[in-house]
C-alpha cells in the first residue's frame, strides 16, 4: 500500500472513530490487550530478530534496553490498554456553554484531532501505547517506527488489529508504514492533506529533522537531559537513593537522570558517598575540576557533557555555589523535560519549582516518575517539552481539540 493510500484510508476511518461510543472503544481496547497476551510468544520471537540485528551492529546498552520486549513488558503494554479503557472518554465533553444577550447558546465541545502520525525509534511499547491513546480519543493513527524494531512493530500491530476485528471495529484505525526507507519518513512529513498532527518520539536528531521538514503541525516530544540538584540541606541517604533510581533503574529512557548539580558546601562529604553508591552499577561520573579534585577517580567533564543525554551508565556532576547558580546552570543546559531538587529547605524547594523551566519539576522524588502511567493517564503518547497545546506527559485530553457548538432559535445578525 502506498503512503497516499494509507493516508486516505486513515482520513476516511477517522470520521467513523470520532463518533464511536466509549463502550465500543473500550471493547476494542480490551480485545486488543487480550490478543497481545495470547500472542506473546509470537511477539517475543519477532523481537528477538530485532535484538539480534541490534547486537550485530553494536547497538548501545541503552538502545538495546529500549528495544527489548519481555513477558513483563508485554503484560505492561496490555495493562496500559486496559488502563486507558478504564479512563473517562474525553470525546463529547462540553467545556463551556454560555448564553449571549441575543439568545444564542455558544459552547465548546471536545473532539478528536483526526489523523495522528507518529514517527518513533526503537521502542516497540510505543506501538501499543500510541494505538491505545489515539483509539480512545477517537483518532486514527499512522505509525512509522524505526527500522531497528520493524519485526517487533509488525507483530504488535498485527496483534492489535486482530483485537479490533474481534470487537467488530475497523482495523484501519491503526496503520503501520512498513517501508523502512528514510525517504518514506520524509514523505510522511509532507502528508498534510491527510495527517492533522505529527508527533516525533526519539532522539534529538529525529525531532530536529521532523520540526525542520514537516508541513504538518508538530508536537515535539523531548529528549531528556534531566538534572537532580542536591541542595546543601539535602538528606544524603534520600539523595543517593533517588539518584540511583533516576540514573540506573532504566538507562535508555528520556526521564532518566543524566546530570547532577551538587551544592559546594556538601561536596566533600557527599561526593565520595555518591561514587561508592554509583560504583554498584559501574556508573562513570564526569565532574568539573573541583569535583575531580575531591574525587580523583571522576572523569574530567567537557563542555559537551553538561548538555548530553547519555542513555548509558554515565552521569555528569557540576558543583554550584548557590541555588541561584544551580538553577541558572540547569535552565541553560536542560531540555525542559524533568528536573528535581533534593532539599529540606521549603523556600529553596519553592524557588526551584517556580524558576526551573521544564515540563515536570520535582521536590525530593525521582525524575523517573515523568510517565503517563505514573501520572494516571494509563499510557502516554510522548512527553512534550514545548509550550503550545501540550506540555509534559501527553494523555487522552492532549490528543483532542475543541469545536464551538451554537444553538439558536432563528437569530440573524443585524
Amino acid at each position: 500500500m502506498t503512503l497516499q493510500e494509507i493516508g486516505k484510508q486513515a482520513q476516511e476511518v477517522s470520521g467513523k472513530l470520532g463518533i464511536l461510543g466509549a463502550e465500543e472503544k473500550n471493547r476494542g481496547l480490551l480485545a486488543a490487550a487480550a490478543c497481545l497476551l495470547e500472542e506473546q510468544e509470537e511477539l517475543l520471537s519477532a523481537n528477538e530478530k530485532d535484538m539480534e540485528r541490534g547486537r550485530a551492529i553494536g547497538m548501545s546498552h541503552g538502545l538495546l534496553d529500549r528495544l527489548k520486549l519481555t513477558p513483563a513488558r508485554i503484560e505492561a503494554m496490555a495493562d496500559g490498554l486496559r488502563q486507558v479503557a478504564a479512563l473517562e472518554d474525553p470525546i463529547g465533553e462540553i467545556l463551556s456553554m454560555k448564553q449571549r444577550p441575543n439568545g444564542l447558546l455558544i459552547g465548546q465541545k471536545r473532539v478528536p484531532l483526526g489523523v495522528i502520525g507518529i514517527i518513533y525509534e526503537a521502542r516497540p511499547n510505543v506501538t501499543a501505547d500510541a494505538f491505545g491513546l489515539c483509539f480512545k480519543s477517537g483518532n486514527a493513527v499512522i505509525l512509522k517506527g524505526g527500522s531497528d524494531a520493524i519485526a517487533s512493530n509488525q507483530a504488535i500491530v498485527a496483534s492489535l488489529k486482530r483485537g479490533l476485528l474481534k470487537a467488530d471495529l475497523p482495523k484501519e484505525a491503526l496503520q503501520l508504514i512498513e517501508d523502512t526507507d528514510r525517504s518514506v519518513t520524509k514523505a510522511l512529513m509532507k502528508l498534510n492533506q491527510y495527517v492533522d498532527v505529527l508527533i516525533p518520539r526519539g532522539g534529538a536528531a529525529l525531532i530536529r529533522t521532523v520540526v525542520e521538514n514537516s508541513t504538518i503541525p508538530v508536537i515535539e516530544t523531548g529528549t531528556g537531559n534531566c538534572h537532580i540538584f542536591v541542595d546543601e540541606t539535602a538528606d544524603f541517604d534520600m539523595a543517593l537513593d533517588i539518584i540511583m533510581n533516576a540514573k540506573t533503574q532504566r538507562i535508555g529512557v528520556c526521564n532518566a537522570c543524566e546530570s547532577l548539580v551538587v551544592h559546594k558546601k556538601i561536596a566533600r562529604s557527599f561526593l565520595p558517598m555518591l561514587k561508592k553508591r554509583l560504583d554498584e552499577k559501574q556508573v562513570e561520573i564526569r565532574g568539573d575540576e573541583m569535583a575531580c579534585e575531591i574525587v580523583p577517580e571522576f572523569t574530567l567533564a567537557s563542555e559537551e557533557d553538561w548538555g548530553k543525554e547519555y542513555l548509558d551508565y554515565v552521569i555528569s556532576c557540576k558543583l554550584a555555589d548557590s541555588i541561584e547558580q544551580a538553577i541558572a546552570h540547569i535552565n541553560h543546559y536542560n531540555t525542559k523535560h524533568s528536573e528535581a531538587i533534593i532539599t529540606k529547605d521549603y523556600a529553596n524547594a519553592q524557588k526551584f519549582l517556580n524558576e526551573i523551566d521544564a515540563a515536570a519539576v520535582y521536590v525530593n522524588a525521582s525524575t523517573r516518575f515523568t510517565d503517563g502511567c505514573e501520572f494516571g493517564f494509563g499510557a502516554e503518547i510522548g512527553i512534550s517539552n514545548q509550550k503550545l497545546h501540550a506540555r509534559g506527559p501527553m494523555g487522552l485530553k492532549e490528543l483532542t481539540s475543541t469545536k464551538y457548538i451554537i444553538y439558536g432559535n432563528g437569530q440573524v445578525r443585524p
